[in-house]
C-alpha cells in the first residue's frame, strides 16, 4: 500500500540506497546461531560445519543498469555474473553456485534469451561456478535479472569491511575510472546515432579497453588467489562498485576510522585518461565517483608494504588514518580536501 494520500510519505531519493537498506534492516533480529554476519557487508557469513558459506544478491534492471541499445545481452550476461562473483572475492572467499531469477517482457525473443544465457554461462566456466536454479517470470516493463550467489572460505580467511586499523595501507587492484569513462563513450555514440538520418557506424577506435572494463569487466578472483599464495590476508576488504570514494567511505564508517589517499598514486589506464581529456571530465574524479571497476580495495598492515608493493597490478594509494583526520584525499599540490560518496545513486 502507499502512504502518500496517508500523511506518511518520505521519498526515497532523501535516503539513497544505503541509507533505505539501513532503515528497512535495522530491526532485524538474528534468529539462527548458524548467521555469523548478516546485512552489512558484501556477503552474509553463515556456519555450516567446517566451512563459512558467503551469501550475496544483486539485481540489475533495464533502463536503470544497462541500456540494451549499447549492451549485447551476451555481454550483459556476463557482466551479470561476474559482478556477484566479485562480492564474494571482496570477503576472501571462492564462489561455488549462483542462482539467476528473470522477469522478462514479450519484446524479447527466445533467441535472445539464449544469447543472455550463453554469456551466463561463460562466465560461470571461466569462475568454476555451477547455476544451480533460479525463476522466471513476466515483466511489463523490460528486463530484470536477479542473481544469487553462495561461495565459502575458510573462517580464518574471511575479510570484512570493520576491521580496518589506524595506519594500515590502503590497497587497490587494476585501474580506476576506465569502466565509467566507457560508459560515457557509449553514452556519446549512442547520441550521435539518434540524431543521424543515415546509418552510421559509432567511433571507438582506440578504446576498446575502456569498452571492455563497462560492457565486460571480470571479478579479481586472480588477486584473492595472488595474495593467498603470497600469505598475505587483508584486515578489510570491498569490491569497487560505486567508485572508490563510495567504497573507501563504507570501509572507514564501518571501521569507525578516518584515511588518507594520495592523488597521484590512483592508478588510471591511458585511456581513461585520453577519453576523459576529450570530454572535458577529471580522470582522478571519474576514479573517485564512477564505480563499475569490480576491482579490490583493502588494507594490508603497514609491515606489509616491501611484500605487497612488489606484486604486480596492486597500488599502495594511501593509509588509515584516526577517525578525527577525517576522510581525505592528498592532492598533487598538497591540498587535502574531503572525500564524498558521489558515486552510483539507486534512487
Amino acid at each position: 500500500m502507499d502512504n502518500k494520500n496517508t500523511g506518511n510519505y518520505t521519498e526515497i531519493s532523501t535516503l539513497g540506497e544505503f541509507g533505505l537498506i539501513k532503515l528497512l534492516t535495522k530491526n532485524l533480529k538474528i534468529l539462527n546461531n548458524s548467521t555469523l554476519k548478516g546485512v552489512g557487508d558484501d556477503a552474509a557469513v553463515l556456519d555450516y560445519g567446517s566451512k563459512r558459506i558467503l551469501v550475496s544478491s544483486d539485481m540489475l534492471m533495464q533502463g536503470i543498469h544497462f541500456d540494451l541499445t549499447y549492451t549485447p545481452l551476451k555481454h550483459l550476461g556476463y557482466k551479470a555474473v561476474a559482478s556477484n562473483v566479485s562480492d564474494i572475492c571482496a570477503m576472501n572467499g571462492k564462489a561455488r553456485q549462483i542462482t539467476v531469477s528473470l522477469a522478462v517482457s514479450n519484446q524479447f525473443s527466445v533467441e535472445g534469451l539464449e544469447e543472455l544465457y550463453s554469456g551466463m554461462r561463460l562466465a560461470c566456466e571461466h569462475y568454476g561456478v555451477d547455476l544451480v536454479g533460479g525463476d522466471t517470470t513476466s515483466s511489463r516493463s523490460g528486463l530484470c535479472i536477479a542473481i544469487t550467489v553462495i561461495g565459502d572460505a575458510d573462517d580464518a580467511d574471511i575479510t570484512y569491511r570493520s576491521t580496518a586499523k589506524e595506519n594500515e595501507l590502503i590497497c587497490v587492484s587494476g585501474n580506476l575510472g576506465a569502466a565509467y569513462l566507457g560508459l560515457q563513450l557509449l553514452e556519446r555514440e549512442k547520441k550521435i546515432f539518434e540524431g543521424q538520418t543515415e546509418d552510421v557506424q559509432p567511433d571507438f577506435a582506440g578504446y576498446e579497453y575502456i569498452l571492455e572494463r563497462q560492457l565486460k569487466p571480470e571479478a579479481r578472483v586472480d588477486i584473492v588467489q595472488l595474495l593467498k599464495d603470497k600469505n598475505i590476508k587483508p584486515t578489510a576488504m570491498i569490491d569497487i562498485s560505486d567508485g572508490l570514494s563510495s567504497e573507501l567511505l563504507h570501509i572507514c564508517t564501518a571501521s569507525d576510522v578516518g584515511c588518507n589517499i594520495y592523488e597521484e598514486k590512483i592508478p588510471i589506464d591511458y585511456q581513461a585518461y585520453k577519453m576523459a581529456e576529450e570530454m572535458n571530465l577529471n580522470a582522478v574524479t571519474c576514479a573517485l565517483s564512477g564505480g563499475e571497476d569490480y576491482e579490490l580495495l583493502f588494507t594490508v598492515p603497514l609491515e606489509k608494504y616491501e611484500e605487497i608493493a612488489a606484486l604486480k597490478d596492486i597500488t599502495v594509494i594511501g593509509h588509515i588514518s584516526k577517525k578525527s583526520e577525517g576522510c581525505v584525499m592528498t592532492t598533487r599540490n598538497g591540498n587535502t580536501f574531503e572525500l564524498k560518496a558521489q558515486g552510483w545513486v539507486s534512487f
